[in-house]
């Protein structure tokens, strides 16, 4: 039976009361052999443990060892796992699959004792009020809904490196108009302005010199730097691939991404009703985030400037005419617009999630801006009346995968073509759009999905049978009473006014 440090420390007290070894042995829970070794030893069994440089079993890498150590020697980066499933390819009958976290520790081993010298890191001391630093950071893998819906965004994360004090705002890129956004939301929650503004080399604070960043250097971002001198903070940004330099905003993604997912889990259920909704539950995850950082917090805000100047518009404005197309270029991204404005020259403003076009001042169209992966968004309700004028532009127009919907727009395409003549299935096709600008799409994708059951072709007239139809009520009208006596006070009157 093992004993414990707790037990002989019991069977020392006992002996100081009593003096008598056996006695003090059986309170302790010992023989009096053992509680006498330990008297007499005066030492814990935690002292006594004797550290051995021999293997207890057999090294089952011995055999291949000197190959293992070479190939590390040759490639420090290897990981373990990676090398072990090559060795147990290259020597099946040697190794199995419960030998790994055995040879983990062994390369582990290797590396401390022979490996190459490991980056050091130096702890930073941080001044009060003197540096905030701002990075984005992925939120998709906490799986966040909105009505059901997944919702990919991001989080512009700013965080006061001596207090930790953290602020965060929704974003879907890393966008000058998010950095912008973000950082703004940051320093009107504070109130203040710090002395720095910290980034990585985003594309939104930086861009490269020259083909060759390495070679060329980079430089900051006209847009940037306005943004810093309006509100008088010194911008800084940390070397190429070297995150580490920001190592307080990298360290506190994780730590917000992990307080989020508790507050999730606590909550229930990770689905909102709106953006809205989810942006408050948002706020109330960092506003417990940052209560127990009031006092160091108070120490930043005494010694920073108050913030006096007004913020900057959180968009772009800019102007640009409609094309023959109707189309407009915005941020290098073509986006459709009513065709009654074709020629005319309209307002953009670009902000991050949307785009807002007016004409003389009056708003005409918001719309969804496009993401890096899209180039351009053509609204079928723009341009379907003059495609059904044109048919025959329908095969060849360069934007017409926009001109489905969704997928089952597409697949009554398809079927149409299947079954009917190019021109026919085009007709047919945009009569159906047509239908879509003039009702409502979600009615003709119910019939859609129907004719699709019921394996129909999706013809024009097939899918107008199938649409809901509106029931017309004649109006009940009350029946028509005449009165005489309303006749005889106007037969009346008259004669008054001839007898005057």
């Amino acid at each position: 039976m093992t004993v414990t440090d707790e037990q002989v420390r019991k069977l020392m007290k006992e002996h100081t009361k009593s003096s008598n070894i056996e006695i003090s042995a059986m309170r302790s829970g010992m023989s009096r052999k053992t509680g006498g070794k330990y008297l007499q030893n005066g030492k814990l069994p935690s002292e006594q443990k004797v550290v051995h440089s021999w293997r207890t079993r057999k090294d089952p890498f011995s055999k291949h060892w000197v190959e293992i150590r070479q190939k590390l020697s040759d490639n420090p980066d290897l990981e373990g796992k990676a090398l072990f499933e090559w060795f147990c390819e290259i020597y099946p009958d040697s190794y199995h699959e419960g030998q790994l976290r055995t040879f983990q520790r062994k390369v582990r081993s290797w590396r401390a004792l022979e490996g190459p010298d490991k980056e050091v890191f130096f702890p930073q001391d941080h001044e009060p009020g003197k540096r905030l630093s701002t990075d984005f950071t992925h939120m998709n893998s906490l799986e966040i809904t909105i009505c059901g819906e997944q919702f990919p965004h991001m989080l512009c994360h700013s965080v006061l490196c001596y207090s930790n004090w953290e602020w965060a705002t929704i974003c879907h890129s890393e966008s000058m108009l998010s950095l912008k956004q973000g950082l703004q939301r940051s320093l009107l929650r504070l109130g203040h302005i710090p002395v720095e503004h910290w980034t990585d080399h985003s594309t939104a604070a930086t861009h490269a010199i020259g083909k060759k960043s390495h070679a060329s250097g980079w430089r900051y971002n006209q847009k940037y730097v306005d943004l810093t001198n309006h509100y008088k903070m010194i911008p800084h940004t940390t070397n190429v691939d070297s995150p580490h330099e920001n190592g307080d905003i990298e360290s506190m993604n994780g730590a917000l991404k992990r307080r989020i997912n508790q507050n999730l889990l606590l909550r229930g259920n990770r689905d909102f009703e709106s953006i809205e909704e989810y942006r408050l539950f948002l706020e109330m995850v960092l506003q417990k985030c940052n209560r127990p950082r009031q006092k160091r917090l108070l120490e930043e805000l005494a010694v920073m400037r108050t913030l006096t100047v007004s913020l900057l518009p959180e968009y772009y404005e800019e102007t640009v005419r409609v094309s023959s197309y109707s189309t407009i270029q915005v941020a290098k991204k073509c986006y459709s617009v009513p065709s009654r404005l074709i020629g005319e020259k309209v307002t953009t403003y670009r902000y991050d999630e949307h785009i807002d076009v007016s004409f003389k001042g009056e708003h005409q169209l918001t719309m969804p801006r496009l993401t890096e992966s899209h180039k351009h968004a053509i609204n079928y309700r723009h341009i379907i009346h003059w495609l059904l004028r044109k048919p025959g532009a329908f095969t060849n127009y360069r934007f017409r995968e926009d001109l489905f919907p969704n997928t089952i727009f597409r697949w009554a395409y398809d079927r149409l073509c299947e079954v009917c003549s190019g021109r026919v299935a085009d007709m047919d096709y945009l009569r159906i759009l047509g239908r879509c600008a003039e009702t409502m799409q979600s009615q003709v994708e119910k019939s859609l999905l129907i004719i699709r059951s019921l394996n129909l072709v999706p013809r024009f007239h097939t899918v107008i049978e199938f649409l809901p139809q509106s029931k017309t009520s004649v109006p009940q009208l009350a029946p028509l009473r005449v009165d005489l006596k309303e006749f005889d006070i106007l037969l009346n009157g008259a004669g008054e006014e001839e007898h005057e």
